[in-house]
């Protein structure tokens, strides 16, 4: 269950905001001049910047502290000091008054309507109403181009002629703003509080059982084409890394998202050899867009050996399809669906509206030769405890006869929703994963004697 209550006083009310408001213009000014003394581009996120401007900021706040006790105001206390640089930086390289919350560990979901109401929601389940976090709704878009030129790979717009933004923040939390298309503006903040979990990680939180953790690494290595499905904020993004963890790191990696997400390419430890690819809307002549399916063709052509979909949206679909099934094995991708049948039928309906226009048998086939397993997650919730993300499902793609796809559920939900060996898999399916160290149980738990470690 979902707890409420409203938080403390406005936030724009304490001194230390009032500070940083006060100084901040000074100290880009100070900054800006700096940079340039010091061959530093103010356009970069670097550490000598950051130094930079947190000296600048130090200085502008106590003079201006210093100011406030010569008019014979309150001066703040050394803990507001204190929080007012901090503030400075986050305006300057972060979100604002959002970044505390963004940096909070806790923290699962921001959701602003609007420059006086902000909806933060913890890993525990409570939610608050926080704010206000900008004077006006014009300082709110202001602060939400800022973040759109500074991050990502190339600068996005967001404006009245494109209303609409999506963005990966440097800590890989997800942004999704919109604009003139609602009464106030609108931004979401996905936070991403897992970015570098394993399969035995999300075991240990109850996402799956040590067998299943078993049998999906065995998948990966076997490079057996994976979809990952659920509703929106049941883990996905956080499974499929944990997945992706799996991968040797030897292995060329090339990652395509609508925005970026994933970041596996700054795991570098892991994933040495990892390309980042991310769609691009058109400029403001409405030329130079690159969509999600022209990059998969690309990604052909960069000696994969693998390609990871961030999120399949639509006409990307049939390119993936075909990338995986034609050499491209071990490749995965997430997708919104309401169960693990449901996908082939969220598939289907976006290879119909893609400009091929495939029909459904077609589809179909594509499917049955592309895709080996697809992986359900569902949010199970409970009175007075935070919902449990868990995989509830697992079907190994057999065949496509007409209008179906056939599939096995080799794991499906018991009576408290987290999968259990269902369905016996297939005896070349066995033999595969057997290759690659995974023993398959029995119903009782014990190893199958035909089958090796």
């Amino acid at each position: 269950m979902t707890h409420f209550y409203a938080a403390g006083a406005p936030t724009l009310d304490t001194a230390s905001v009032r500070i940083a408001r006060a100084v901040r213009g000074s100290v880009a000014e100070s900054l800006a001049e700096l940079s340039r003394d010091s061959a530093v581009s103010a356009t970069t996120e670097s550490r000598s910047l950051r130094n930079l401007a947190r000296g600048c900021a130090v200085r502008a706040v106590d003079d201006h502290v210093g100011q406030l006790a010569a008019e014979g105001e309150a001066t703040p206390t050394e803990t507001e000091v204190n929080e007012s640089v901090g503030l400075v930086l986050a305006m300057l390289f972060g979100l604002g008054l959002l970044q505390r919350y963004v940096d909070d560990p806790n923290v699962e979901n921001i959701d602003v309507t609007g420059a006086e109401r902000a909806f933060v929601t913890y890993s525990d389940g409570r939610k608050e109403l926080v704010g206000p976090i900008a004077e006006s709704d014009e300082e709110l878009v202001s602060m939400v181009r800022a973040a759109a030129a500074r991050f990502g790979l190339a600068e996005r717009r967001f404006d009245s002629a494109q209303p609409e933004l999506d963005l990966r923040l440097p800590d890989g939390s997800r942004l999704s703003a919109v604009m003139g298309v609602t009464e106030r503006p609108v931004v979401d903040i996905r936070r991403h509080r897992l970015p570098d979990y394993t399969l035995a990680d999300l075991t240990e939180l109850g996402m799956l059982s040590e067998d299943l953790a078993a049998f999906l690494a065995a998948a990966v290595r076997a490079k057996r084409n994976i979809l990952v499905s659920g509703a929106m904020n049941t883990g996905k993004t956080t499974l499929l890394r944990a997945l992706a963890a799996e991968i040797a790191p030897s292995e060329r990696i090339v990652t395509i998202e609508q925005a970026l997400e994933l970041g596996l390419d700054k795991q570098r430890d892991r994933h040495p050899d990892c390309v980042a690819m991310e769609a691009r809307l058109a400029n403001s002549e409405g030329i130079g867009a690159i969509g999600m399916a022209q990059l998969v063709r690309r990604s052909l052509r960069m000696n994969a050996s693998r390609v990871i979909v961030g999120e399949v949206l639509g006409d990307e679909v049939i390119p993936m399809l075909n990338a995986m099934s034609q050499g491209r094995s071990g490749s995965m991708g997430t997708i919104h669906a309401d169960s693990s049948a449901g996908v082939f039928r969220r598939l289907a309906a976006y290879a119909v509206q893609a400009p091929e226009h495939l029909p459904l048998e077609a589809t179909n086939l594509l499917i049955a030769g592309a895709v080996h397993l697809v992986l359900h997650i569902d949010a199970v919730t409970t009175p007075d405890e935070p919902p449990l993300r868990q995989i509830a499902s697992v079907r190994e793609v057999v065949d496509a006869e007409g209008p179906l796809v056939v599939s096995n559920e080799i794991w499906r939900p018991d009576a408290s929703g987290r999968a259990r060996l269902g369905a016996p898999l297939r005896d070349t399916t066995v033999a595969l994963l057997a290759s690659n160290g995974y023993a398959e149980r029995s119903r009782n738990g014990s190893t199958t004697a035909r089958v090796w470690a």
